[in-house]
């Protein structure tokens, strides 16, 4: 067994260390810096604001300030450590930070600049002055900084900080009581310029989240992972291991009954090695975490750049591989023990060797998983990939004349595992893309992301027909009936996208390109008018006099892409919705900064909300009691909810039903 496992070149990837590090990043970057604050009061008018910062050893922070770029430099600096204080009735602060260390300067090989680090315990401060009849102040603000090691960095991140100088009067007291009250009263109310609002719209209310359909995508969740699974066995690293394994087994056991039951807990171990794996992050960071940076561009782009690396690996550039005593001591664990835990670590062997390969599908398959806000999305999805995976390793254990039915290793392997190159290629293109929409970037608009999409799908279909070859692949004379039915496939698949570049609908792929409102030429006519702030739709109902349709999307919402391809840009919906209803969409991972930040109360906890998208999740959270998307619901002008809400369901009649039953309701 030791030598099957070492044919199989240890091809563990750096993806699953480079998926950690994304994945904890934001979870753990307070434990690398630990901050306090105080105020010290150095005359009655007069304070300085201290802000104390304990670096982790091996890790540092940026200085406050950073070397200037070439004005035809590229290249991005990284984030100085800054303050920012809010500003108070009656408080001046001063426009300069003052620091207790000297930063060490550091020579960074890549950019080739001089860059100041600050290690250690260090003290930042900024002088406080009262005006003149003000006695005290609240000082509210945040430390913005990233912390770093030799050879990687966290996201930026923020210390919150809120304390008193002095002692404020009852007039301040008061001012500073308003100040927070606006505040947080901005939670239920528009921009100045678009009025007041009606704060009943934002009043809790009770829903039947039951039957909104939440969760019916479950089996989805689980049939993606299986088919993963499945594709993950077609891999090179893992299907050589089929037949080796299994025979091992049948040789090894003393009777075949034994065997099998030897292979069936081999197949079980592997099984629970994955499902361990989901529950293992889920548990630590939490669906709803993970839901958040999954959403966010630091993630986004870091597994945009993880596939568009594995692709070129794929494609016959470079081998990724880590050192063979990684495989080497698990295997040496599995030699030295027996019976159950001997088959244990086989498995876990197994799940090393072909991590390479499994590694961008499981990645793809947890991104999916970890959109829902429950621990079901992700353990679904790992055990679906999981049995997928084993099965064969059963199936064959149990019917061992199976084997000699199985193709042989050769070039088809290779063949397949460039086909994956593009795959991961072409997927990639997703997470890029909801980073972009996220946070407004304007870099991967429908046309252009169609474009790049197309252009792939033909050159796989131009490798298929053997017209494009790689370093590592074989020469043939001939074109394979598979490669030919493939190559047709996908070229007819890239005809069949390029409509989508004068804005056709291309209901197959709503789920991954982005809205057609990202299209800069449409020849297929225009959308419905859709509100994106709350209040604004609320009012322009009112004023109206039509029911709301609310809906609760996010960017990188695969389910919500999906019903607006397959539901509502379909005749009859978009006709009732255009005559009978006023639609508000609210996505909730928009990461437009808010004017000013928005403190509310939450289960206990005083929340801060910084972005657009940090208000309109709390909103769903704060009046529907609900937190996954898509949510449709329908409102009256009171902000009261007309039917059941709905969830994803692409079943148009049902959909049509229910809009009809809401404006009956409305009317009544």
């Amino acid at each position: 067994m030791k030598e099957i496992i070492l044919t199989a070149k240890f091809r563990l990837s750096a993806l699953i260390a480079l998926l950690a590090i994304c994945i904890t990043a934001q979870a753990a970057i307070a434990s690398h810096v630990q901050w306090s604050a105080e105020i010290e009061q150095t005359a009655p008018d007069k304070a300085i604001l201290k802000i104390h910062a304990d670096i982790e050893d091996g890790w540092h922070i940026y200085g406050l300030s950073m070397p200037s770029l070439p004005d035809d430099s590229a290249d991005v600096l990284p984030d100085p450590t800054s303050i920012e204080i809010e500003a108070a009735p009656g408080l001046t602060v001063a426009d300069s930070t003052m620091c207790s260390e000297k930063p060490q300067i550091h020579f960074d090989d890549f950019m080739s600049l001089n860059l100041p680090w600050l290690k250690g315990k260090l003290t930042l401060s900024r002088e406080l002055t009262l005006a003149e009849g003000t006695s005290g102040a609240h000082i509210r603000g945040y430390v913005s900084y990233m912390a770093c090691t030799d050879v990687s960095c966290t996201p930026p991140a923020r210390y919150e900080f809120d304390l008193t100088m002095g002692n404020p009067d009852s007039s301040a007291a008061i001012d500073v009581e308003t100040d927070k009250e606006a505040e947080t009263g901005t939670i239920a109310s528009s921009n100045e310029s678009t009025g007041n609002s009606n704060t009943q719209w934002w009043t809790p209310v009770e829903t039947d989240n039951e039957s909104s359909g939440e969760g019916r995508s479950y089996w989805a969740i689980f049939l993606l992972g299986f088919l993963g699974g499945l594709v993950a066995l077609m891999t090179p690293c893992v299907w050589p291991m089929i037949p080796m394994t299994v025979s091992f087994f049948l040789k090894s056991g003393k009777t075949r009954r034994r065997a099998i039951a030897d292979a069936s807990l081999y197949s079980g171990s592997i099984i629970f090695i994955f499902l361990a794996l989901g529950l293992l992050i889920t548990l630590i960071f939490g669906p709803g975490k993970l839901n958040e940076i999954a959403t966010g561009a630091v993630f986004n782009v870091i597994f945009f750049l993880l596939l568009v690396v594995f692709a070129i690996s794929f494609f016959g550039a470079f081998e990724i591989k880590l050192p063979s005593r990684w495989a080497t001591a698990v295997d040496n664990r599995a030699e030295q023990t027996t019976g159950i835990v001997s088959i244990f670590f086989m498995a876990f062997t197994l799940v090393l060797v072909s991590f390479s390969c499994t590694g961008p599908i499981i990645g793809t398959l947890l991104v999916e998983a970890f959109t829902d806000s429950n621990l079901m999305g992700p353990l679904l999805g790992m055990g679906g990939f999981a049995l997928g995976l084993a099965l064969p390793f059963g199936l064959f254990a149990f019917f061992p004349s199976m084997l000699k039915e199985l193709p042989r290793s050769g070039s088809w392997l290779n063949t397949v595992k460039v086909v994956l190159g593009f795959v991961e290629l072409i997927l990639s293109l997703k997470f890029l893309s909801v980073a972009d929409l996220a946070y407004g970037w304007g870099i991967l608009d429908r046309e252009v992301f169609l474009a790049l999409w197309i252009v792939l799908f033909i050159l796989l279909g131009l490798y298929l027909l053997g017209k494009l070859r790689f370093s590592h692949d074989a020469a043939s004379a001939h074109t394979s009936v598979g490669g030919f039915f493939g190559a047709v496939a996908s070229l007819a698949f890239a005809v069949y996208l390029i409509p989508g570049l004068w804005g056709a609908p291309l209901k197959a792929i709503s789920a991954f390109a982005p809205p057609l409102y990202t299209q800069d030429f449409n020849l297929y006519g225009g959308e419905f008018k859709v509100f994106n702030d709350y209040d604004e739709g609320m009012r322009f109902a009112a004023e109206s006099h039509k029911p709301v349709l609310l809906d609760f999307s996010g960017y990188a919402c695969v389910n919500c892409r999906k019903m607006e391809g397959a539901v509502f840009d379909t005749p009859e919906v978009r006709e009732i919705i255009e005559r009978d209803y006023v639609m508000i969409t609210l996505m909730v991972d928009d990461k437009t900064p808010l004017p000013h930040p928005i403190t509310v109360e939450e289960q206990g906890k005083t929340v801060k909300l910084r972005t657009v998208g940090d208000r309109w999740s709390f909103l769903q959270r704060h009046k529907f009691g609900i937190s996954s998307q898509p949510y449709y619901i329908q409102l009256d002008n009171n902000g009261m909810p007309l039917m059941a809400p709905r969830a994803y369901d692409e079943n148009v009649g049902d959909f049509v039903k229910w809009l009809e039953n809401g404006v009956s309701a409305y009317k009544d």
